[in-house]
């Protein structure tokens, strides 16, 4: 059997090397001729899975270790036979601590409490259920947004788009449907970013085009919104201009822990020992933590606090820093840039990892930590 596997799915030798011949490529650079006589194939969001790519191959089995499916032509898969697996869910902690390490972070920039806003969630699956959980548990107030679900009579509560843009802390988690009455892509546009009050705070951490990005760039250009984006139109030759205006720029690493990545593995494996009928055997081995100990700082507030405690665990900034790198660059260097923070990304470890000492004057801080699944310690 032969697998051609994007050569950046962490731990992919380990784990499909016992099916047979494996080869290792970049993602970004697969090709129908590399596919000639593959019998599965196994990539990531960077790879554009269709007819065109698999044409005349021996592909019958397809995995992506990623929640997203927009990369994947799953009508021509079904009209064909082919097996499809994705990694629902893998990395939904991930996204989940990014999202609250960036509202943290403009708080403390800003110097501003968000205990009295309001923050309105787009997309309410494994990701978006778990930014509503931690919020309630800050004792914000929050407003839902998922047409679907809602049709679907699965949850209440749900208000319009309409009413979501009214809110102070705007998040964005759905997917990249291009068409249909769910259509998600400039979901945001000039229209409805007028509706957004300023110094509000907006974070994507989907798919780029949910958010027009031109529009963005001109409304930015004449009004305050605080805005954080990991993933963007055109990726990966991206708005230079749009990154220069916003409050926090990342290369679409939201989702990039290294538990997340090694999650999105073990399903795709897992998934593949389904198909082949085998059974399931491969065990990661996680790497041990040094100082996996924490103590929660100090601060003027409990925004400030939990961003340095947050940071000291993903250290936001850095990303935000090499990613702002890409701005002297040639325009031709760009995009390989952009790539190369992506495939050369550290191992950045999730919260669960870690334990908390806090003393008995900041334990009515004990429900956000335990939301954001940090051990806790009493001192």
């Amino acid at each position: 059997m032969k697998i051609v596997i994007d050569k950046n799915i962490a731990y992919a030798k380990e784990a499909f090397q016992s099916f047979g011949d494996l080869q290792l490529v970049k993602g970004r650079t697969i090709t129908n001729k590399d596919l000639k006589d593959a019998d599965a194939l196994i990539v990531r969001s960077i790879t554009k899975v269709n007819q065109s790519l698999l044409e005349g191959s021996k592909v019958k089995f397809v995995g992506t270790a990623t929640i997203g499916t927009d990369h994947i032509d799953i009508p021509y898969l079904k009209e064909n036979n082919i097996s499809f697996a994705n990694a629902k869910g893998c990395n939904a902690d991930s996204v989940t601590e990014y999202v609250f390490t960036s509202i943290f972070k403009i708080a403390a920039e800003q110097k501003i409490t968000i205990k009295d806003k309001t923050i309105g969630v787009v997309g309410i699956g494994n990701i978006g259920s778990r930014i509503v959980r931690i919020a309630e548990v800050f004792d914000l107030k929050v407003l839902k947004n998922d047409p679907p679900l809602e049709r679907d009579g699965k949850g209440t509560g749900y208000v319009s788009l309409n009413e979501i843009l009214k809110a102070g802390i705007i998040t964005f988690h759905v997917p990249l449907n291009k068409e249909g009455i769910d259509k998600t892509v400039h979901l945001l546009d000039k229209k409805n970013l007028s509706q957004i009050s300023d110094d509000a705070i907006i974070i994507n951490t989907s798919r780029g085009p949910v958010i027009n990005n031109n529009d963005l760039l001109e409304v930015l250009s004449g009004r305050n919104l605080l805005v954080n984006l990991d993933v963007w139109e055109t990726e990966p030759a991206i708005s230079i201009k749009l990154l220069s205006k916003i409050k926090t720029g990342t290369p679409h690493i939201a989702g990039y822990s290294f538990d997340g990545k090694v999650n999105g593995t073990k399903m795709i494996y897992d998934s593949f020992c389904k198909y082949l009928g085998k059974k399931s055997e491969w065990i990661p081995s996680m790497p041990l933590i040094e100082n996996a100990e924490l103590v929660l700082p100090e601060g003027k507030n409990e925004e400030e606090i939990l961003y340095k405690l947050c940071s000291s665990v993903y250290d936001i900034e850095r990303d935000d820093k090499q990613m702002r790198k890409v701005i002297d660059m040639e325009e031709n260097k760009r995009p390989e840039y952009f790539d190369k923070l992506r495939s050369e990304y550290p191992k950045r470890r999730e919260f669960s990892n870690y334990s908390v000492i806090i003393n008995k004057e900041q334990s009515h801080l004990r429900q956000v930590l335990e939301a954001l699944k940090f051990k806790v310690k009493i001192n």
